[in-house]
């Protein structure tokens, strides 16, 4: 790809320092039309100063695009990674990772409607970001032209950005020009930082760090209950409340943030090769996620219930190394989607300090059995004299296995 072959680009713009000084560099470096997309995906931030950034940079109105995605965002990638009870390293619930193909899907919509023959993005050349936005990109547009500014400039220190920008006139907040104690990245399901106060794994996180959840020690004395109503695998109402998904999830948040449910101190290994150690807050996630599991509990066949749990960490694994449209990802998918069928119900929660912890669960798909189940009189139920010959079967090949080491 060369420069002169680049007429307009889709940056994904956020408003901050960093792709501020790309959408210049972009300008200055490629002389080409700069489109920006700004995506809503429940950050909690103000997005009209991306508007207002963009404009003062000359991009003219008709191409800058900010989308509210969070419905999007929750229904079509949250929703179904959360059927699959998807943790990456046993863990992470992929707060990141999942907004990156909605992004990337975008930025290949708006340049197909502004003709632009080239999208660009501000994630580094050490992280996983940029393979998840340019796998997605190339799965849905394989001839797009992608432009990685981190993979190219010389601006390889903070001083250098900063010096770069008030050379372009970019304006430079004051709290950008100390170097940043961490970075973070936020949305509706988490946020996330690392870098700096964080890299080395054996200090704790200082609590300033954390922004999405109460301390757990600071959390109300006295224990919450709530209930979730399922439909199919997904979410559908709270305390008996119809929710669309992205308000259902924003409930969650108020609830996890208020009994400091959530957080996660991580070191995870990147795609790309290294460690790399993160604090996640997943507040409603969280609550939601034991939710799942424990109406699959009681709705979920075992062979089934297993098979899924072996393959999730295939699953969380495609998502998190960027593989969100790929066939085997899509695979996973019919098969979790299948197991869904009948997974509707209600769970009932305890959230106090930290932790969400499923106390009731009920179904009409219920496979439980309290007559079967029961210490007291089955009436017949379930023969007990039969598990002997269960035993003696299964015990068959042991016993040989035994004998022949005598």
């Amino acid at each position: 790809m060369t420069k002169d072959s680049v007429k307009k680009v889709v940056l994904a713009y956020s408003g901050g320092l960093d792709t501020s000084v790309i959408l210049k560099w972009l300008q200055v470096e490629y002389g080409c039309e700069v489109v920006t997309f700004t995506a809503d995906l429940g950050q909690g931030e103000e997005l009209g100063p991306a508007r207002d950034k963009a404009v003062l940079m000359g991009v003219p109105d008709h191409n800058i695009y900010i989308d509210d995605l969070r419905e999007e965002f929750v229904r079509d990638f949250v929703f179904p990674m959360m059927r699959a009870n998807a943790r990456y390293e046993g863990d992470y619930l992929l707060g990141t990772s999942i907004a990156r193909p909605l992004i990337s899907k975008r930025l290949i919509e708006i340049a197909a409607e502004t003709g632009a023959d080239a999208i660009a993005h501000g994630a580094t050349g050490k992280g996983n970001d940029q393979v998840r936005f340019e796998l997605s990109a190339y799965a849905l547009n394989p001839d797009i032209k992608v432009i990685a500014p981190w993979r190219e400039w010389d601006l390889t220190s903070r001083t250098r950005l900063i010096e770069w920008a008030e050379q372009h006139q970019i304006p430079v907040p004051k709290d950008k020009r100390g170097e940043s104690p961490f970075s973070t990245d936020a949305n509706l399901l988490h946020t996330s930082s690392e870098g700096k106060v964080l890299e080395d794994p054996w200090d704790e996180t200082p609590d300033y760090v954390y922004s999405r959840t109460v301390n757990p020690e600071d959390a109300p004395g006295t224990p919450e209950y709530i209930t979730i109503d399922f439909e199919k695998g997904d979410g559908v109402a709270l305390n008996g409340e119809a929710m669309s998904p992205a308000t259902l999830l924003a409930a969650l948040n108020d609830l996890g943030r208020k009994h400091g449910i959530g957080r996660l101190d991580l070191v995870e290994n990147r795609f790309v090769g290294m460690k790399s150690r993160g604090m996640y807050e997943t507040p409603g996630g969280e609550i939601y996620a034991r939710a799942h599991r424990g109406i699959e509990s009681i709705t979920l066949d075992r062979g089934a219930a297993h098979l899924k749990d072996e393959l999730m960490p295939k699953y969380a694994e495609l998502i998190y190394n960027g593989f969100w449209f790929s066939p085997e990802r899509e695979m996973l998918q019919a098969a979790i989607d299948h197991s869904q069928t009948l997974v509707s119900g209600t769970v009932r929660l305890k959230l106090y300090k930290g932790l969400a912890s499923v106390v009731g669960r009920k179904s009409p798909n219920s496979l439980y059995s309290e007559k079967v189940v029961t210490f007291e009189d089955d009436a017949g139920a379930y023969d007990q004299k039969d598990a002997a010959g269960f035993i003696k079967l299964n015990a068959l090949r042991l016993r040989l296995l035994g004998q022949r080491k005598a």
